[in-house]
C-alpha cells in the first residue's frame, strides 16, 4: 500500500511538523485539508486499503491539485491499533467482501459523503472518492450503487466485487460518472486482471474509464500515477 512520501516532513527552521489533527464530527474519523471559505470547491475523499488508516494516503494531497479540499477516512472496522479495514474478506485468491460488512460500511461512507458535502458547501458531482486496494474496491461499491452520490471515482489497485456485480441494476444516473482506473501489472495481491476486468465490466454498463497500466509495478502506487491523477482531476475541475 502507498506509504507516505516521508516518515517525518522537516520544517525549515526548527523540529517537525505537527500531525494533522483527526476530526471526529462527521460519521467516519478523518484528516482534512480544506478551504472552509471557499464555497463548491471540488473534494477528494481518499479511502485507504485494509490494514491501513487515514494517513495512508493523505501525503498525495500534496501532489495533487491545490483549487480541491482534501478529507481521509478511517475505515469503521479495527482490526489492532492503527490498522482498520471496511469488510472482512471472504474466500482465498480473489476474495470478496462479507456483506453485512460492505452493507454497513457502505452506509456509513455514504453518510459521511453527505454530511461532508454540507460541511465544506460541495455538490455531488464535484466530490471524487480516490482509494486504494480495499479503498478502490468501496469507492466502486459507492459509485455504482450510489451514482447520484459522487461526480467520479480513482480507483487504484482494486478490483469490483462479485457481490456486487450480481446486485447491480440498471441505472442511468452511472452515465454521468468519471472514473479512473490505475493498476500495476505486476501486483500480487490484487492481480493486474482484476484491474483490466473492471475496465471491461464498467464499459458495459456504458461508463468511459480512464485505464492506466504501470509496467512492473506491484500493490502500491508509483510517483507516475499519481502524475496520471493529478492530471485527471485537473480536466475534471480546470
Amino acid at each position: 500500500m502507498f506509504k507516505a512520501l516521508a516518515l517525518f516532513l522537516l520544517l525549515i527552521s526548527s523540529g517537525l511538523q505537527a500531525q494533522p489533527s483527526l476530526h471526529t464530527d462527521l460519521p467516519l474519523n478523518y484528516l482534512a485539508q480544506v478551504d472552509e471559505q471557499a464555497k463548491n470547491r471540488p473534494l477528494v475523499i481518499f479511502l485507504h486499503g485494509s490494514g491501513s488508516n487515514e494517513q495512508d494516503l493523505f501525503d498525495l494531497k500534496d501532489e495533487l491539485p491545490r483549487h480541491y479540499n482534501y478529507l481521509s477516512v478511517r475505515a469503521p472496522k479495527t482490526m489492532e491499533q492503527g490498522s482498520y479495514q471496511w469488510f472482512a474478506k471472504q474466500g482465498e485468491g480473489a476474495y470478496d467482501g462479507d456483506p453485512a460488512d460492505l452493507k454497513a460500511s457502505g452506509q456509513l461512507l455514504l453518510d459521511f459523503i453527505e454530511k461532508a458535502r454540507t460541511k465544506y458547501s460541495t455538490d455531488a458531482s464535484k466530490v471524487y472518492l480516490v482509494g486504494f486496494s480495499q479503498g478502490a474496491m468501496m469507492s466502486y461499491e459507492i459509485a455504482l450503487r450510489h451514482p447520484e452520490a459522487v461526480g467520479g471515482i480513482a480507483a487504484m489497485g482494486g478490483r469490483v466485487l462479485s457481490v456486487l456485480r450480481s446486485e447491480l441494476t440498471p441505472n442511468e444516473a452511472r452515465r454521468a460518472l468519471a472514473v479512473f482506473i490505475g493498476h500495476g501489472t505486476v501486483d500480487p495481491v490484487i492481480p493486474y486482471h482484476d484491474g483490466t476486468e473492471a475496465n471491461t465490466f464498467l464499459k458495459t454498463l456504458a461508463l468511459e474509464p480512464e485505464f492506466h497500466a504501470y509496467l512492473g509495478l506491484g500493490h502500491n502506487i508509483s510517483a507516475q500515477e499519481v502524475q496520471d491523477l493529478r492530471a485527471w482531476l485537473e480536466r475534471l475541475n480546470p
